[in-house]
């Protein structure tokens, strides 16, 4: 078994959410610390009678300072442990029957996944691992040989390079752990359509791979066909790849990266997609869409897809003044009966509290709106019953008048 280098005792009262399984400990909710663990130590996390509750890892550096991996107290976290829960992880994912027709998605999605701070993506043969956390950072080696075990891939890349990492005390860290580096635009499949990834240096992982599902909703034919459409935070252009095989009459790509619009151009050229109609605009997405609103531009469907405003509590309000800007924009120059896909990933950001902002939004707009379809993230991205915080990707087609 694991030796464990100490407890904490939670204060009376604070055992409930432990007992309830959610995984994480905050700072506020220990009344005493015994032994000395150090960063990333395994530590046994004890009722105030001394009574066992859960083994987790613990970092003193952290407001959240121990994450759970067990609530078994027979259950050693050893290599086996790593192992039993990343085969879960896998199998799950395997149930999900998603390829051939998909061969980039989630294998591990973190505490949804009972391993609290490790993200493994799969683009084909190649596995891309984050590690947010401390505790997981000590493990990341364990768990690096397990996966090449496992799933024998042809390389696997670490991307660690995300800012909630300074939090846990630990640098970001991007470079290929093991096996062999992989080309630059990587290719890979999603409901069929091929798509480019640059997993050494692209958002995230490479790719947004839990708008999957989305991308299919929003882009049905009836939805898209002779339309024309607004595609705001186009990224690399997941959502105009599936609306360009239905017929827009015209797919207008807004995003601050010129890189990243090449390689939306890229993508539908490689489907046999290219569309000389199409525009690709390099720019500030509140200031074009004003310039769209100042000269009356009009589209049938706008698509909003920002990336995170919210990082941390204190930036909620200024998050929920930027979504309510950019809903009241795409209001603006919607034509009657036109529709918006709006979307947020601020996990910060309730479901609830968006669709607040985006009704705000839609009052000072003076328009009228129902909401057709709600929206989150893809299967291969599961939410756990106990864990509400892996819920964080929250969208809606609203249809506007």
């Amino acid at each position: 078994m694991t030796t464990t280098t100490g407890e904490i005792i939670l204060k009376p009262g604070r055992e409930k959410p432990v007992r309830n399984r959610h995984p994480w400990i905050f700072s506020g909710a220990i009344q005493q610390v015994r032994g000395k663990p150090k960063t990333g130590d395994i530590v046994e996390v004890l009722d105030k009678n001394g009574r066992f509750l859960a083994r987790a890892y613990y970092n003193p550096h952290s407001q959240i300072r121990a994450r759970i991996l067990t609530w078994t107290s027979n259950e050693p976290i050893d290599p086996t442990f790593w192992e039993h829960r990343i085969k879960q992880a896998i199998t799950a994912r395997q149930l999900l029957a998603l390829e051939p027709a998909t061969t980039a998605y989630r294998l591990i999605h973190a505490e949804a996944d009972g391993l609290p701070g490790l993200i493994v993506d799969k683009y084909a043969n190649y596995l891309v691992i984050q590690c947010l956390t401390a505790g997981i950072d000590r493990y990341k080696q364990t768990i690096i040989e397990i996966l090449a075990n496992l799933l024998h891939p042809t390389g696997i890349i670490e991307r660690s390079d995300v800012d909630v990492r300074r939090k846990e005390g630990l640098e970001p860290v991007s470079s290929i752990v093991w096996g062999n580096k992989p080309p630059e635009l990587f290719v890979v499949q999603e409901n069929g359509f091929l798509m480019q990834a640059n997993l050494l240096t692209g958002h995230k992982t490479g790719l947004y791979l839990d708008q999957r599902e989305n991308r299919t909703a929003v882009c049905q034919p009836h939805h898209v066909s002779h339309k024309e459409i607004l595609n705001v935070f186009a990224y690399t252009g997941g959502f105009a790849l599936y609306a360009a095989a239905h017929h827009p009459t015209t797919i207008v790509n807004l995003d601050s990266s010129a890189t990243a619009l090449q390689e939306a151009h890229q993508n539908l050229q490689l489907n046999n997609l290219h569309r000389p109609q199409d525009e690709y605009i390099t720019g500030d997405a509140f200031e074009i869409l004003r310039y769209y609103r100042d000269t009356n531009r009009q589209f049938d469907m706008v698509i909003l897809d920002p990336p995170k405003f919210a990082h941390t509590q204190r930036d909620i309000e200024r998050a929920c003044r930027g979504y309510k800007d950019l809903n009241w924009l795409a209001f603006r120059i919607l034509r009657p009966g036109g529709l918006l896909a709006t979307f947020s990933c601020s996990g910060l950001i309730s479901a609830d509290l968006f669709q607040k902002v985006v009704f705000g939004a839609l009052v000072d707009a003076g328009r009228e709106a129902q909401i057709i379809q709600t929206l989150g993230q893809a299967s291969d991205h599961p939410i756990s019953l106990t864990f509400p915080e892996s819920a964080y990707l929250k969208g809606l087609l609203c249809r506007v008048w």
